[in-house]
């Protein structure tokens, strides 16, 4: 399983708001941060701070990629 933030970096820009100032405006920690740009999983508690600051939802943020392997195994069933 994999995560893409790719909309919630866009959304950034779209705003025309930095990483940085993001990030103070959330309290969100700089490795957190780093997670994000890196697509590595994150807790809900901060998918749910980066939701109420920008005031949207799971889904305007972040997108769910299944494995390859897996969805070749779900399609054989």
């Amino acid at each position: 399983m994999s995560v893409s933030y790719k909309k919630f970096f866009k959304m950034l820009i779209d705003r025309d708001m930095s990483q940085v100032e993001f990030r103070l405006k959330a309290g969100i920690a700089p490795n957190t941060m780093t997670k994000l740009r890196r697509e590595e999983p994150v807790t809900f508690a901060i998918l749910d701070r980066i939701c109420a600051t920008l005031n949207v939802d799971y889904g305007d943020i972040i997108e769910y990629i299944p494995d390859a392997k897996n969805g070749d195994a779900e399609q054989d069933k």
